[in-house]
């Protein structure tokens, strides 16, 4: 059994840097189901600490920290980004975001993750309005809202969407801290406000 922390923490960066000098996945995978096995979430958690930018890494441990703590919405929105960012598929995830939500209705990644996976782009549309509702102050989901909205209105030419866009972008634009964001904002203003149904 690998002792907690320090010396699990020590493999997994043996593993990780075996793997980034011979490119072999496969021998990555192994490496991690052996050092999962063995070991705490909670250790797993300090472990994984490092990894959580490679989706490779992070994925097959926090598959082994869900297993152990089912209802940790904050576990399953690493697990839910890890498994989006190497192509497992929007129902797999959503199926994840939902958990999360349903352990922690305050975990906004939680939401972020269950708006990006809808594939209907009217559906996702109407999910980060959602999200905007439920979060007022984040503005990673105005963008999102805003982007989305725009979308659906050059797709469907659809007016309401095309509003909602502008109006989004109009709020964002009052937030924005930089004059360099404020002046892309306006240009994408400018073009919405130009755009012909």
């Amino acid at each position: 059994m690998i002792a907690p922390h320090t010396d699990l923490s020590t493999a997994l960066a043996d593993a990780v840097s075996a793997y980034e000098t011979s490119g072999n996945m496969g021998g990555l995978m192994q490496r991690l189901h052996e050092l999962r096995e063995g070991a705490t979430a909670d250790a797993l958690v300090v472990a994984a600490e490092l990894y959580l930018h490679m989706p490779e890494v992070a994925g097959p441990l926090y598959e082994r920290v869900v297993d152990q703590q089912p209802n940790n919405a904050h576990a399953l929105v690493i697990l839910a980004n890890a498994f989006w960012l190497s192509g497992r598929g929007p129902d797999v995830v959503g199926e994840l975001a939902s958990r999360a939500i349903a352990s922690d209705p305050a975990n906004r990644g939680a939401w972020h993750m269950w708006a990006l996976t809808e594939g209907n782009q009217r559906d996702r549309t109407i999910r980060w309005l959602q999200v905007t509702q439920r979060f007022p102050d984040d503005q990673l989901a105005k963008a999102a809202l805003a982007d989305n909205a725009s979308g659906l209105a050059s797709a469907e030419h659809d007016r309401e969407a095309l509003n909602l866009a502008i109006n989004t972008y109009e709020e964002l634009w009052a937030l924005s801290p930089t004059e360099q964001q404020r002046a892309a904002l306006e240009t994408a203003i400018a073009s919405l406000r130009n755009y012909k149904l």
